[in-house]
């Protein structure tokens, strides 16, 4: 829990909204120990300035989050909602009044609930409760040919129920700021997505249909179909949970390590994690599995998988330049661009522009500060260690919001066109921005180790446990189901 507990507001403040009464919701209330990690200076001043980025880049009218910065852009729906997950982080912390961060948060979650939704292909900001992928800064409508996303729907959705328990007053504000965040997840017809058997399409375009891509290999994935089978008003069944799990023997791997679910960006160890304490509850699938490794979840998968990168790193096959024991981290990140060049150790090397990089999975020697950093509960000490020697190493990469998005330290030249970043002489390529879906992930994850807040509030988030338990989760925090 965070280091007050579940709070008696918000137990009767959710006991209000599932109509129970106030004493019977006292009654519930359970205390836990204080939670207090401490994390070393720099990993402290780190999450400060990260956090500054979204205050200094938010759209204070509207709410919405630039998916980069200072390039101009368009606005990230999933950056909104980790947004909206660092303005409670900003209070708890003594950075940001609550005035502000509710104030923030009740305009972020009403332009949302406001915004025109249809078929059209122009003029609105989603349809069946979705949200497209990437909207005007200004309008909220979507911008270009986007996707209407359900991944990136499901993380700003996560950020407003993550909202909708941390501001547990009795100000009409945060009673507001409880009842549209609800509303607008009832809205969304998760059961309109499934388009192939048990399976959530990651999208639609009103041009097209429904991308063919399903949620169906382990990644990132695990939020949306936990708050899909928990919907109270288009859930969808149990069942997709189950083929969900089914194709886990594509991915089990110990080939950098200790046998974990493997997929080569740790962004897909991680996005989950940042709303849901995996620690210690398990499905029928890890139920099985800790039979053959006991204790075995996936939290323990993630810790698996930042292993096995490190390990990636110090044996460095490719022989990229910087890759260490303290310099590391694979992950979706921008790149230089897409081209091949020769590099120092005159062999031709294949470099890319924004992309998904993983060990044996289009690595390039671009490194993601956000890979490490947003890994700190899995390996807390190792992470701060990285943390350091990044700093020490390549201080261009560290800047008064945190860190750039990538760099790679191979790539010390180039006679062509960039896309992104710039050459720096004697430290390689540095990328010019940063990137909200890989700032807010640093922030929440450094508070989770550090507090629980985000955790344990939604321990207690109705809607994410009842998905939990009607896709068979059971143990630990959430209980025997």
């Amino acid at each position: 829990m965070d280091r007050r507990g579940f709070l008696m507001g918000t137990a009767v403040a959710s006991a209000a909204m599932l109509g129970l009464g106030v004493n019977q919701a006292k009654a519930q209330v359970q205390r836990s120990p204080l939670v207090s990690n401490p994390v070393d200076p720099a990993m402290d001043e780190l999450q400060r300035r990260t956090f500054d980025w979204f205050t200094h880049v938010t759209n204070r009218a509207n709410g919405l989050t630039p998916d980069r910065w200072p390039t101009p852009s368009f606005s990230s729906v999933a950056a909104v909602g980790f947004a909206l997950t660092c303005w409670p982080i900003g209070v708890e912390r003594g950075w940001m009044s609550r005035e502000e961060a509710r104030e923030r948060t009740l305009t972020t979650i009403r332009f949302f609930h406001d915004l025109p939704q249809g078929p059209e292909a122009t003029g609105v900001g989603g349809y069946k409760g979705f949200f497209y992928h990437f909207l005007d800064m200004n309008t909220g409508h979507r911008f270009g040919r986007t996707e209407l996303s359900t991944v990136d729907t499901t993380l700003l959705i996560a950020g407003m129920l993550f909202a909708a328990r941390w501001f547990d007053g009795s100000h009409r504000d945060e009673r507001e700021i409880r009842r549209l965040a609800q509303r607008v997840y009832e809205r969304v017809e998760w059961d309109w997505v499934v388009v192939r058997p048990d399976r959530i399409s990651m999208g639609w375009h009103p041009e097209s249909g429904f991308i063919e891509a399903d949620w169906n290999v382990y990644n990132e994935g695990m939020l949306v179909l936990l708050l899909a089978i928990g919907s109270p008003t288009h859930p969808v069944p149990a069942s997709v949970w189950d083929e969900w799990c089914s194709v886990y023997d594509r991915s089990w791997s110990d080939r950098w390590g200790r046998p974990h679910l493997h997929f080569p960006p740790l962004f897909g160890h991680q996005f989950s994690h940042l709303f849901v304490d995996f620690r210690g509850i398990q499905d029928a699938w890890l139920r099985d599995k800790a039979a053959e490794i006991p204790g075995f979840d996936y939290f323990e998968n993630s810790r698996r998988a930042v292993e096995a990168q490190r390990a990636y790193a110090v044996e460095n096959s490719l022989r990229w330049k910087g890759y260490s024991a303290d310099v590391w981290g694979l992950t979706a990140c921008d790149g230089p661009g897409d081209f091949r060049q020769v590099v120092f150790d005159g062999t031709e090397r294949e470099f890319f522009s924004y992309s998904a990089r993983g060990p044996g999975d289009r690595d390039d020697g671009t490194i993601a500060p956000t890979a490490a950093m947003s890994s700190l509960p899995f390996a807390p000490a190792e992470v701060t260690a990285c943390l350091k020697a990044m700093k020490a190493q390549y201080p261009d990469v560290y800047t008064q919001y945190g860190f750039l998005d990538a760099f790679n330290p191979t790539l010390t030249e180039r006679a062509g066109p960039l896309l992104h970043g710039n050459i720096v002489p004697n430290v390689g390529w540095i990328a010019d921005d940063h990137l909200g879906i890989d700032q807010g992930p640093i922030v929440i994850q450094i508070e989770n180790h550090r507090s629980d807040i985000v955790w344990s509030r939604m321990r207690g988030e109705p809607n994410l446990t009842r998905g939990l338990k009607r896709a068979g989760f059971t143990g630990a925090w959430l209980g025997r189901g």
